[in-house]
């Protein structure tokens, strides 16, 4: 009876225990940023996530105006996406957070680092894999750049596969 027991404790543990589906997902986005001075911004991402946690690397791009004296940033970062499961009425609403390098460049300075950033968003389903996609993030940038803090928002194309 115990040998049993443990065979069906091992099925159980087995079943439950196996990895579920990932999902992959690229996103080309334009944005803006309000930090010192509304510039526009542009990037992609990349991602793969299993039902609740995921994973993307973003490369990003803010314009620098130089008669604001508003840096042009440029971030590649690697985020953790903690999301909701299911599509609440075609949505789907995701916190991150991650690390990575920038550049920021006005005139001729320059400055090279690492920063970290927090934010969150929602993924609207359109029509088969394609979502839409609405971003805030939050960058806190180490060393010594001219704005350490900047805020972008976003609106992308996501195509899921």
């Amino acid at each position: 009876m115990t040998r049993n027991l443990w065979r069906a404790v091992g099925a159980a543990l087995c079943v439950v225990g196996l990895p579920a589906a990932a999902h992959a997902d690229i996103t080309a986005f334009l944005g803006a940023s309000p930090t010192s001075a509304v510039r526009l911004g542009r990037g992609i991402s990349a991602g793969v996530g299993l039902v609740v946690v995921g994973f993307e690397i973003e490369l990003a791009q803010l314009v620098e105006r130089a008669d604001d004296d508003a840096a042009a940033l440029a971030t590649g970062m690697a985020n953790v996406i903690v999301q909701t499961p299911l599509d609440v009425s075609r949505m789907q609403f995701y916190g991150t957070t991650g690390v990575g390098v920038y550049r920021e460049t006005l005139g001729t300075l320059q400055e090279t680092s690492v920063g970290g950033n927090l934010g969150g968003g929602v993924k609207i389903r359109v029509a088969g894999p394609l979502k839409l996609r609405l971003d805030y993030r939050l960058f806190r940038l180490r060393g010594a750049p001219v704005t350490a803090t900047y805020h972008r928002v976003y609106a992308g194309a996501t195509l899921g596969f």
